[in-house]
């Protein structure tokens, strides 16, 4: 019976060798990622070339990425990179219906690229050998699989059979006289010419495609993809059943939260940020997973003594406990990239007093288990800011996307000097002998956090009633601490903003202002504020590069008549 019309145009055959590409890719990628899990110190290929993207990134489109997609430009990344080798994988498989060839070539030339951003990727610690491996894994499993379905879309081999000549006619081919019996050389030609056909005739699906039997293969190499996806997601979840294990010891040091520290405002932002609203912004497209066993801190370089630690090691020492706001370089004057909260940990100057510090050094360099390498410098981690080596947060062991099982957390620096997560090694050293990730990109070695002030409610542009409109919201001056803020409506005077209790000179403080909305139409509301030391907030608005954001915060509001 015949094919019917719809899958006998050439646009089905098209669609049909699309598909084709697409689940070969899939399966090819999948399948590297389960191979990536399996092996340790490898990062699967399809994240190597993102991770080779956010390197090579030129700065003000990072800056542009995370101002514009905020905490999801890593999703935004990835799901662009799916899209872009699903679409590539899909164009290589329609031309695969004519050029089988063309199509492999392309599909090699993809495997290609993902290898040597596999073997220059600074996120896998292996050998460049073993790196290799889910390159590999992905070429055999997503170009078999492309070759297979390919195949099918061609004459079956019951139509090729019935084209053979019969017994005592001539052999097929150009060359007369040929002999029907191949010798053992020309075996495995005819073997690729039939796998691997330079070019096929004809646009329409044969006569005798064998739908059952396609489907039959998609659906296999389907399986197969989603069973790699699957299983690559279940090895992941070493590092939170170890987290869900840990049982954090009580701190020996901790100061009670003041009575009055957070103002009873409706929608101000709160004193403390719950774990799973703190902001997140690093280069990891895949949150490391880090197993406690086998995880150490190695602290070396320009020590008297090298020391290597333990999880259980840090949980055995006096650990402190202390409420302190982290503020990303990148947030932008107003921008919600800063948030409070209660860390436990061991002073990092102990740590480094037990190796013994040379009189010579001024840095640190820390390193990540995927590594990342931020220099620090020394005096923010041994003076009274009280820096530390945080394995809490909020009463819980560290969060896997915030630094589990170990990070850095250093008071009134941003977070690309001073706060490595997923932490491994702390070289003392000095800066004009080491180059940090984002020194070259374009950011200061030393960044401390400038003062700054931000307006929570009312928002931007809502429209408020005429009376009393409560304008309140958050300021910061981490190490030094807040002496007032003001708010101004319009061009009017500075008018001081009541603040809420006093916490630490390391913590923002919450504050608020009661304006009599009495005139109905626009108004600009402004914030700005002065620290301890009397030095007042930057006007002038100034980009997050090279060592953060300056400018008076405000919005604007209509007041309805």
């Amino acid at each position: 019976m015949a094919a019917p019309e719809s899958t006998r145009t050439p646009r089905g055959r098209l669609a049909l060798g699309a598909l084709a590409g697409l689940l070969g890719a899939g399966a090819g990628v999948l399948l590297a990622e389960l191979v990536s899990a399996l092996l340790s110190g490898v990062t699967s290929p399809l994240l190597s070339v993102g991770n080779r993207f956010v390197d090579w990134t030129p700065q003000p489109l990072k800056d542009f990425a995370i101002e514009t997609f905020g905490e999801a430009d890593k999703a935004v990344l990835i799901g662009g990179m799916v899209v872009v080798v699903s679409l590539l994988a899909m164009v290589a498989g329609a031309i695969g219906v004519r050029r089988p060839r063309v199509a492999a070539g392309a599909f090699v030339l993809l495997v290609l690229v993902a290898g040597a951003a596999s073997v220059t990727d600074r996120v896998a610690a292996a050998g460049t050998l073993t790196r290799l491996v889910p390159v590999v894994v992905m070429l055999v499993v997503g170009l078999a699989a492309l070759l297979l379905l390919l195949g099918l879309l061609r004459k079956p081999a019951s139509d090729a059979a019935s084209e053979s000549p019969a017994p005592g006619g001539p052999a097929p081919g150009p060359a007369s006289g040929r002999a029907t019996d191949l010798s053992t050389e020309a075996k495995p030609r005819l073997l690729l010419e039939r796998a691997l056909p330079a070019r096929v005739e004809g646009d329409e699906l044969p006569a005798g495609f064998d739908r059952r039997a396609f489907l039959i293969a998609a659906s296999a190499v389907t399986a197969v993809a989603a069973g790699g996806g699957l299983a690559s997601r279940a090895l992941g979840g070493a590092a939170a059943a170890d987290r869900a294990a840990v049982t954090l010891p009580p701190s020996t040091d901790s100061i009670p939260l003041p009575s009055g520290a957070e103002l009873d405002v409706r929608g101000i932002t709160s004193y403390l940020t719950p774990n799973a609203d703190f902001y997140r912004v690093d280069t990891a497209l895949q949150v490391p997973q880090v197993p406690i066993d086998g995880w150490s801190l190695r602290i070396h370089g320009m020590v008297d003594e090298e020391v290597t630690l333990t999880f259980e090691d840090l949980l055995a020492m006096p650990l402190i406990e202390r409420r302190i706001t982290m503020t990303c370089v990148s947030n932008p004057v107003g921008g919600p990239l800063l948030g409070n909260a209660t860390w436990l940990g061991v002073r990092t100057r102990d740590l480094l007093a037990m190796a013994g510090v040379s009189a010579d050094a001024d840095a640190v360099l820390s390193t990540s288990v995927d590594g990342m390498t931020i220099g620090t410098p020394l005096e923010a981690l041994t003076d009274d800011r009280e820096a530390m080596i945080a394995i809490g947060m909020n009463g819980e062991p560290l969060p896997l996307d915030h630094g589990f099982p170990v990070r850095m957390v250093t008071p009134g620096i941003y977070g690309y000097v001073g706060s490595t997560k997923w932490l491994a090694e702390l070289e003392v050293s000095r800066f004009e002998d080491f180059e940090a990730y984002w020194t070259p990109r374009g950011y200061d070695e030393e960044a401390p956090i400038k003062m700054s002030s931000r307006i929570d409610v009312p928002a931007a542009f809502e429209r408020v009633p005429t009376g009393t409109v409560v304008v309140a919201g958050v300021a910061w001056a981490q190490t030094v601490g807040i002496r007032s803020v003001e708010v101004r409506i319009d061009d009017g005077a500075w008018e001081q903003a009541e603040l809420a209790a006093f916490d630490n000179r390391n913590t923002w403080r919450q504050w608020r202002y009661e304006w009599d909305a009495r005139d109905a139409g626009g108004h600009t509301i402004t914030v700005r504020m002065t620290d301890e030391n009397g030095d007042q907030q930057v006007e002038e608005r100034q980009a997050v590069a090279p060592n953060g954001s300056t400018g008076w915060h405000n919005i604007r509001v209509t007041v309805e008549g």
